[in-house]
């Protein structure tokens, strides 16, 4: 069978909990916004759904519907998402046991979270299985759409969305995924030369290229300090792991 309900999966069930209520203001503001910003409700269902991509989907928000040129908008999408490329790389070698379209499937619901919550269960010591993989995607996925239809709905009855200041749950959503890998060698300096460089990219070539510049240069750091942490040999099953 190509996904089964195993002990694998209601442990991803398990673990994608504190993601979806996490994200959940988040994917709720999107849709708000979206309406805000001339969409209607089945097109920003639409977004979240086929990009599925918080930071990008609202980059694409404030461009859509201005004289910006298309390649722009492609372009400054693709900035905000470059660090999938960089995700991609580091959770290939983790899911080569997963068939071609298994992979595929995989890399399309590759969030922040998702990435984190992988990574995460690999230093645990424990075997990233397709079904434990797509445990935690499905519920993340199907409450981010559903969230965009709810915020696009009721968000005509909100004036101004970011006068409550939901937007700014963004960062620090990041900084907590940020923080779950303070106790890896190195994660302080790669961590304040990636801000660094992003503050700095910020004020010198714009938004949203300061997001890539800021990861390369936290990339760049880590390739040029040797040594890494010790990674235990994945295990089959962790059914005590809640």
């Amino acid at each position: 069978m190509f996904l089964k309900f195993d002990a694998d999966f209601r442990q991803g069930l398990r673990h994608s909990v504190p993601i979806v209520v996490a994200a959940a203001p988040f994917g709720t503001l999107f849709g708000a916004l979206a309406v805000e910003n001339g969409m209607d409700i089945y097109q920003a269902v639409f977004m979240s759904a086929s990009i599925y991509a918080g930071a990008s989907q609202m980059v694409g928000i404030d461009l859509f519907g201005t004289n910006v040129a298309p390649w722009i908008i492609v372009l400054s999408i693709f900035a905000v998402n470059f660090r999938h490329i960089l995700y991609s790389a580091t959770l290939g070698p983790k899911i080569a046991n997963f068939s071609a379209l298994q992979k595929a499937i995989a890399f399309f619901f590759m969030v922040d979270p998702q990435f984190a919550e992988a990574e995460n269960r690999h230093e645990s010591g424990f075997r990233v299985s397709f079904n434990w993989y797509m445990g935690v995607a499905i519920p993340v996925y199907s409450c981010w759409v559903l969230e965009a239809a709810v915020g696009a709905y009721f968000g005509k009855l909100i004036k101004d969305p970011y006068a409550f200041g939901v937007d700014f749950m963004l960062p620090i959503y990041f900084l907590v995924l940020v923080m779950g890998f303070r106790k890896r060698r190195n994660w302080l300096p790669v961590v304040v030369t990636s801000g660094l460089a992003s503050i700095l990219a910020y004020y010198t070539v714009g938004s949203p290229w300061h997001v890539s510049l800021g990861a390369l240069a936290g990339v760049l750091l880590a390739a040029l300090i040797t040594g890494g942490d010790p990674v235990a040999e994945p295990a089959e099953a962790d059914p005590e792991r809640v």
